[in-house]
């Protein structure tokens, strides 16, 4: 089975947009059902700049039909990068205000062992409606650009799996030192071994921070592309506000042909197929997700839903 969908539902700029949600949708609860109407699933990136609540999540079951899925994204500060204060729950950000005083931003490794493991427990509780549900595909790791296969960084995505038990993970890597042409036959067999989903990504092929295609499968169950579209000029720039300015990028028909049929070849190799369309300037994600399933359709019907 092969879903398409796009990360995140309530971008700015695709609100600002105005055209994909009809006129009067202005709600949260009415935009997450309008979107369901059109796409079985979706990836929660809002998870990642902030802790995420149960409470929403309950609210996401019941605002979606039956068979709708959700990717959700680890926290930051799960995922090695660096993490603000504001964007730690009131009492924790309180508890680290010594570290807070003298720096800027908090990393995992200076995060003592009882708060780490108050943001797993707040993390793994905010999952379960979802979960409980059959609504939860996948918990998406992205691990920040420094996260390297050096030893400690290996350890700490082991940990992270261990942390996670019972849930399907998908690892997602920004340092090309795990597929650089030396080390690819290792990555896929360190992510087999601990048997979370690969994630096949689309985007520019410049610097230290991209991944270049990699289509395998390491956990039959789930496949992934993620689309972050190809804008050279923005992947690296420093002066980027917005993830919607990074990720502008309007994919061709063409592009997203070649991309339909590598998709096609690979997606009976597993149980589910998620394409997911990250390029976020205004209505490109949903208008390419929509071009990508017609063309899916068009070359495996049984397939897509």
């Amino acid at each position: 089975m092969i879903q398409v969908g796009t990360a995140s539902w309530t971008d700015p700029s695709l609100i600002k947009a105005g055209t994909f949600y009809p006129k009067g949708c202005t709600s949260a609860e009415a935009r997450l059902r309008f979107y369901a109407s059109q796409f079985p699933m979706v990836e929660v990136d809002s998870s990642y700049y902030a802790l995420p609540s149960s409470t929403n999540s309950s609210l996401w079951v019941d605002r979606t039909p039956p068979g709708f899925q959700f990717n959700v994204k680890a926290f930051r500060l799960l995922t090695g990068h660096q993490t603000p204060k504001q964007a730690l729950p009131k009492d924790l950000a309180e508890a680290l205000a010594p570290h807070f005083a003298s720096k800027k931003n908090l990393y995992y490794k200076d995060v003592p062992d009882e708060i780490r493991d108050e943001v797993w427990r707040r993390f793994e509780t905010a999952l379960k409606p979802l979960d409980e549900a059959g609504k939860l595909t996948a918990v998406h790791f992205q691990f920040a650009p420094w996260v390297t296969p050096a030893p400690d960084w290996k350890r700490h995505i082991e940990e992270c799996v261990d942390r996670m038990a019972g849930y399907r993970l998908a690892v997602e890597f920004r340092n090309r030192t795990w597929f650089d042409g030396k080390q690819d036959a290792d990555t896929l067999t360190f992510e087999r071994d601990l048997g979370v989903a690969h994630v096949i990504v689309d985007e520019p092929q410049v610097g230290s921070k991209c991944i270049p295609q990699v289509w395998a499968a390491t956990e039959h169950g789930l496949g992934i592309l993620r689309l972050h579209g190809r804008n050279e000029a923005t992947w690296e720039a420093k002066d980027i506000d917005v993830a919607s300015n990074r990720f502008d990028y309007d994919y061709s028909d063409a592009e997203l042909t070649t991309l339909a049929d590598k998709v096609a070849a690979i997606a009976p190799q597993f149980e589910l197929f998620h394409v997911i369309n990250n390029n976020n300037n205004g209505d490109q994600n949903v208008r390419n997700a929509a071009t990508m399933r017609r063309l899916l359709r068009e070359r495996v019907p049984k397939l897509v839903v």
